[in-house]
């Protein structure tokens, strides 16, 4: 069961799936997807374990910013085990797609150093389609978090531009497989397909 939240920087969307998945379940597993790219940015992520840890919820944190669907299905694997023996599986939480997209991303770059554009820009879309089967499959609590970088100006550099048109391709290619989508605004979250409009509906 996929869960999709997305929302703006600072829009309450982390602390609203880690709530989320303390009413899923009694314990988690958090996939991390950033890269420590400089100190500011270990100061962020150490806060954000500190936070956790105190919150009252048992997590186990995995660092994982590349082989994302390989460690969805490894999770699924062992998910399956632990409710044929009779036990509760843990909800996992993604944060964040956007990052994970990033990291993605850059090795796009770098292997079109060596490879043509196109069959790096293939690989890209393969792996995106990768996460989409694995999440598709996976049988129990899912939480996705990811972030609308499309409602803003359009960036001025072709990366910037590439980025922000992977990451909106990215975003409906999950909520259109996800049970639920939230949307994370000054910490109000709405779950958008209750709200969905139907064409059937005209």
């Amino acid at each position: 069961m996929a869960i999709l939240v997305t929302g703006g920087a600072r829009s309450g969307k982390s602390s609203f799936a880690e709530k989320l998945a303390g009413r899923l379940g009694e314990q988690g597993v958090y996939i991390a997807t950033s890269r420590i790219w400089d100190e500011e940015m270990a100061e962020r992520i150490a806060l954000h374990r500190e936070n956790r840890e105190q919150g009252g919820f048992r997590w186990v944190t995995v660092e994982e910013p590349l082989e994302l669907p390989s460690r969805l299905r490894q999770l699924a694997a062992e998910a399956a085990e632990l409710t044929k023996q009779g036990n509760t599986a843990p909800v996992v939480l993604v944060d964040c797609l956007t990052l994970w997209l990033t990291n993605v991303l850059m090795e796009a770059e770098e292997r079109e150093k060596s490879a043509p554009a196109a069959e790096a820009q293939s690989w890209m879309i393969e792996w995106i389609e990768e996460l989409a089967a694995a999440a598709n499959e996976y049988a129990f609590p899912l939480i996705l978090v990811t972030n609308e970088v499309g409602d803003g100006i359009v960036p001025a550099y072709p990366l910037g531009r590439r980025f922000r048109d992977e990451a909106g391709r990215l975003n409906q290619r999950m909520a259109a497989l996800a049970d639920k989508v939230f949307l994370v605004t000054a910490g109000i979250p709405v779950e958008l397909k209750a709200l969905q409009f139907r064409w059937e509906s005209l």
